[in-house]
């Protein structure tokens, strides 16, 4: 599925993985290859929280950016995670975390609203 940034009226990303089970949450991208340039790997909650938002780069061998978000879709932080770091928390609760290339941080700011599903070309 696609992402796009619909405060600046952009596509982000259009091959984003969506993970909602505790499982896939846990593994999330370690032992994976780097993302490409349009890929990402959405971690879908189920509630607004800071604890159950934060994610380990054990055993992730890449650099990636870590966009939380509320459960309206509005970017509360964003920061780069570096491998083998134990924990990223975010500074705002969030419900989910958008996990994606490095770069997609110079596409995104505090206050952003993401919508997933959107079409390749919209």
């Amino acid at each position: 599925m696609a992402v796009r940034n619909e405060t600046q009226g952009r596509l982000l990303l259009d091959n984003v993985w969506r993970c909602a089970s505790f499982c896939c949450r846990l593994r999330g991208l370690m032992f994976r290859r780097p993302l490409g340039d349009g890929e990402g790997l959405w971690l879908v909650g189920e509630q607004e929280s800071r604890l159950a938002t934060a994610i380990h780069m054990l055993f992730v061998f890449f650099p990636i950016a870590a966009i939380w978000l509320d459960r309206n879709g509005r970017v509360v932080d964003a920061r780069l995670a570096r491998p083998f770091r134990p924990v990223y928390i975010p500074r705002a609760p969030a419900r989910d975390v958008l996990e994606g290339p490095p770069g997609l941080l110079e596409r995104v700011n505090i206050g952003d609203i993401l919508l997933f599903g959107v079409e390749h070309g919209a």
